[in-house]
């Protein structure tokens, strides 16, 4: 018999360690963890399988179908906006390929099942592109079907995998004469920024949130790679690993998209700056804008409209700005440096 799990890609991720871990401590679920690095320490006592490897080897991925049922893939290994902006066509190789190849193991799962896989996939506000400061000013929250131009790799890679999912649940085969009665059950969430108090960021445009944070913490001068006035939605880590939980176990039949939005609150780098400087009142943080990054981080919206989560799976954020920083960033933050 074939050992009915959970499959969790780019589990070294920051979104790998919340959702493995919360998963490990919470639940009796079954995990089966893909990296293409070695497992971090921490993670190993919640993983019951671990195994090493590229979402692009399609021997590695026929070996998970043969050995495992797999009941939900949280697919969460991707090149981030601000690394695949040096490699493109890497990023796309993985964050499409990838997702391509995973998407086409939820099917042959989900056919010898006889049900429908969930397949969740965390997108992300890079999707968006807005013209020019002034209309983002104008715009106000942001809803899933508005201003999707995005001005990356990796937002492009993230939209067209969307629309990958969408195809995949709605559409999947449908001129053939056995088109299968069963495919996947796609379910996305487009993240705002997210901040982690328990690993450091790797890679992405809104990583100045993070970094600020984390630097000032170990005592370390920190050049913001954004204006003072930069604003975008953010989000800590727990909010992000419970919003994926709660899409994830919401009845199919009361949701209304495939893709939702979701977000807790939004700041600009200054406000950030102020916040992290009255609790580390030594920080040396400077404003040093990189012209292209910031021109990205201008594309995306300084809200979303969330409404459509809330409405169908009770989306709610535990964690305000005051909470997220007061009861959760600075004293976690602060006790994985004091040592």
């Amino acid at each position: 018999m074939r050992k009915e799990v959970v499959l969790i890609t780019g589990a070294n991720g920051e979104i790998g360690h919340g959702l493995i871990t919360y998963l490990g401590k919470s639940t009796q679920a079954t995990v089966v963890a893909l990296d293409v690095q070695p497992l971090d320490e921490r993670l190993k006592p919640y993983v019951q399988y671990f195994i090493q490897g590229d979402i692009l080897d399609n021997m590695l991925l026929g070996r998970l179908v043969a050995e495992y049922e797999i009941r939900t893939i949280y697919h969460l290994a991707s090149i981030l906006s601000t690394k695949a902006e040096y490699n493109p066509e890497t990023a796309h190789r993985v964050n499409v390929e990838g997702t391509l190849n995973l998407l086409r193991l939820a099917v042959e799962q989900s056919q010898w099942q006889g049900q429908a896989v969930k397949f969740i996939y965390p997108s992300s506000i890079a999707t968006y592109g807005l013209p020019d400061l002034a209309t983002k000013n104008k715009v106000g929250k942001v809803k899933e079907n508005e201003w999707c131009f995005p001005i990356t790799m990796y937002g492009c890679n993230k939209l067209y995998c969307e629309s990958l999912g969408r195809y995949y649940t709605r559409h999947y085969r449908q001129l053939a004469a056995d088109k299968a009665k069963t495919s996947i059950d796609f379910r996305c969430i487009r993240f705002p920024g997210l901040v982690s108090a328990m690993t450091i960021p790797t890679g992405g445009t809104s990583d100045y949130a993070p970094e600020m944070i984390h630097y000032a913490a170990q005592g370390q001068p920190y050049a913001c790679f954004v204006r003072k006035d930069a604003c975008l939605p953010f989000m800590v880590m727990p909010d992000a690993v419970k919003s994926l939980l709660m899409l994830e176990s919401a009845p199919r039949d009361s949701l209304s998209q495939l893709v939702y939005n979701v977000t807790s609150f939004s700041l600009s780098a200054e406000e950030i700056y102020d916040i992290v400087k009255s609790a580390f009142s030594k920080a040396e943080i400077t404003f040093a804008p990189h012209q292209n990054r910031q021109l990205i981080v201008d594309t995306w919206p300084a809200d979303v409209d969330d409404s459509a989560a809330r409405r169908d799976w009770n989306w709610q954020p535990d964690y305000d700005q005051r909470r997220a920083f007061d009861d959760y960033l600075v004293p976690a933050i602060r006790q994985l440096y004091s040592h």
